[in-house]
């Protein structure tokens, strides 16, 4: 992408109906370079237009009367499935849908700008919902979703460890990849909105991730200093060098490969696959054609998507619910619409 996981938690294409198209997305800080990524062949057929309609549609069903989908994250993942297809507030069929969850959103910043509101959370559902929130303000420059914006990315530049990291409080303390990654990404998205973000802090976060490298497989571990490493984490990872702008980096080479040989990820199965959607299409070429293949065969195979529209694999992340597993099936699939900022090339 040029752009552990879910602890307290609980916890993407034109349709073939019509949709009006958001505005044009802010542009690139640090574009890639010209043909460091081949051109992507990967385009949403019919069926899958289809099947994400259907999801799209259970998703509105399942929204409370408050806008939300549930706490920050799961509302933040929600939110980049519609925008991913082209819906952004008061902007094509799901506007409204839209624009009420994205109120949701802005109401659950505190005064230092955490983005967890009344129902708690922690530092992974700040950086989820600031990511979310990024891209609203990159589609649509609203003002009011900027000052909410800049005010919860400040309070993740002010958070960072010595590490260069972040762990599940809001205070400089620990750090682990799952949760700096989430931060980073959301920074990418500010950065790329226009607003400010140190080189620094982008700078020492990808020092941490690198100290997270297990050198010998080529995959990312959860800490530096312990355990072994993983699909996740590892489609994490190179999706953060990629954000970051090393495009091409030896680093990715390897991951990749890692990834590779892996395959999934059963205890982190949507959380692995939402990463390595962004990983591989910034990757491109055969790699990135035979992932989304694997991964759009596996989503609309016979059964697997519910008659209701949602995904609901209940040996694979079930606590979190169908809402967050809906949300990011539609998020894979729909990466070759590029409609968020953050999708972009």
């Amino acid at each position: 992408m040029t752009r552990h996981f879910l602890l307290t938690c609980t916890l993407a294409a034109l349709l073939a109906v019509p949709a009006a198209a958001a505005q044009a997305p802010a542009s690139k800080t640090d574009p890639k370079p010209a043909g460091s990524v081949p051109e992507d062949k990967v385009k949403m057929d019919a069926e899958t237009k289809a099947a994400v309609e259907k999801a799209l549609k259970y998703l509105a069903k399942e929204q409370a009367a408050d806008g939300s989908w549930g706490n920050t994250a799961i509302t933040g993942f929600t939110l980049m499935a519609f925008m991913a297809n082209g819906h952004a507030p008061n902007q094509g069929d799901y506007g409204k849908v839209v624009a009420t969850g994205v109120r949701f959103l802005l109401a659950q910043c505190r005064d230092d700008g955490y983005l967890v509101g009344s129902r708690g959370g922690n530092m992974y559902c700040h950086g989820m919902a600031a990511l979310a929130l990024t891209q609203v303000y990159g589609m649509t420059g609203d003002e009011d979703v900027k000052k909410v914006t800049k005010k919860a990315i400040d309070l993740i530049i002010k958070t960072q460890n010595n590490e260069g990291g972040w762990r599940y409080d809001p205070s400089p303390t620990g750090a682990d990849i799952s949760v700096t990654i989430m931060q980073v990404m959301a920074l990418r998205g500010a950065k790329d909105a226009g607003l400010q973000v140190p080189d620094k802090t982008m700078a020492d976060s990808i020092k941490y991730i690198g100290k997270c490298r297990d050198k010998n497989s080529g995959g990312y571990k959860y800490q530096p200093y312990g355990g072994s490493a993983g699909y996740a984490r590892t489609a994490a990872g190179v999706c953060v060098l990629q954000l970051c702008g090393e495009y091409e980096a030896e680093e990715i080479k390897k991951a990749v490969e890692y990834m590779e040989k892996t395959g999934d990820d059963r205890g982190h199965y949507w959380y692995g696959h939402y990463y390595a959607a962004h990983a591989m299409n910034q990757v491109g070429g055969e790699l990135w054609e035979k992932y989304y293949k694997r991964m759009r065969d596996k989503l609309l195979a016979s059964s697997y998507q519910k008659d209701n529209g949602s995904w609901y694999d209940t040996s694979r992340e079930a606590g979190y619910g169908p809402v967050y597993q809906t949300s990011i099936a539609v998020l894979i699939l729909s990466v070759p619409t590029h409609y968020l900022p953050i999708y972009q090339k």
